[in-house]
């Protein structure tokens, strides 16, 4: 399980990179693929298009179960929103035993996920330090999660000024959850509240821009965007996004 970062090959941890580089099949999101196509060209590629995370997932197993060295692919981290998870449930509902370590008769399946740079991380690094204080990470995808419980988790942290992340914010067909959002959200937070847009993190095409929450610029935000909203210490200098963690408050400089 590797997660390949936000961007390319520059990017990688060493260690996925290593690995790669070992295993005899790759599997994962044909626009992952073409990321890491310059280290698995001897490899058996299998890539599949959008909503078929299970498919990758079972694909992977069984190539692993028959005994051939296989990674399976997420961006960022495989941990966070990535395929993970779904392949450790998979391995439970089908009871495969996986260990951490040197298969042995207790385990089927030797499995190691490989940590990668989050969205959340790439994009505020990119904004200055909005991440400073705590925060809530939220997509808005309504595939597996009805929206009445998305919208439920922003009103939540919304009401505990949590600065907010948000993934998957819009898509061609699913157009208007962001801007239910944003109103919701202004219920609870000040308009001028700083929101910091990144687009497809350090890699081509990147977008960074600051706004505010009744200036989000939604023709610009799509699948490969996050949003960074702040909390209510949360301000810009200059073309940083700063949200503090109250050092000023205690100390004096």
């Amino acid at each position: 399980m590797i997660s390949i970062g936000p961007g390319n090959t520059e990017y990688f941890s060493r260690k996925a990179f290593d690995i790669l580089k070992d295993i005899d099949v790759v599997v994962g999101y044909k626009t992952y693929i073409q990321l890491v196509s310059m280290v698995i060209k001897d490899k058996t590629i299998v890539s599949y298009g959008m909503k078929k995370e299970i498919d990758r997932a079972k694909t992977a197993i069984d190539h692993a179960m028959a005994g051939q060295k296989t990674a399976i692919i997420s961006s960022g981290d495989a941990g966070i929103y990535g395929m993970a998870g779904l392949v450790l449930e998979i391995c439970a509902e089908k009871k495969i035993r996986v260990a951490k370590q040197e298969r042995s008769e207790e385990s089927d399946l030797i499995l190691e996920i490989i940590p990668g740079i989050p969205a959340l991380s790439a994009g505020a690094s990119l904004l200055g330090a909005p991440l400073m204080h705590d925060f809530a990470s939220i997509s808005l995808s309504d595939l597996m999660t009805p929206f009445d419980v998305i919208l439920n988790r922003i009103t939540c942290a919304a009401k505990g000024d949590f600065v907010i992340v948000i993934y998957n914010p819009k898509s061609r067909k699913r157009d208007w959850q962001l801007k239910a959002v944003l109103e919701r959200l202004l219920e609870f937070k000040a308009k001028d509240t700083p929101v910091g847009i990144v687009s497809r993190a350090m890699r081509d095409g990147e977008i960074v821009k600051l706004a505010t929450l009744v200036s989000v610029p939604f023709d610009e935000i799509d699948m490969q965007t996050i949003l960074i909203i702040g909390n209510s210490a949360t301000y810009c200098y200059k073309d940083f996004m700063i949200t503090p963690r109250g050092y000023l408050n205690k100390y004096s400089i």
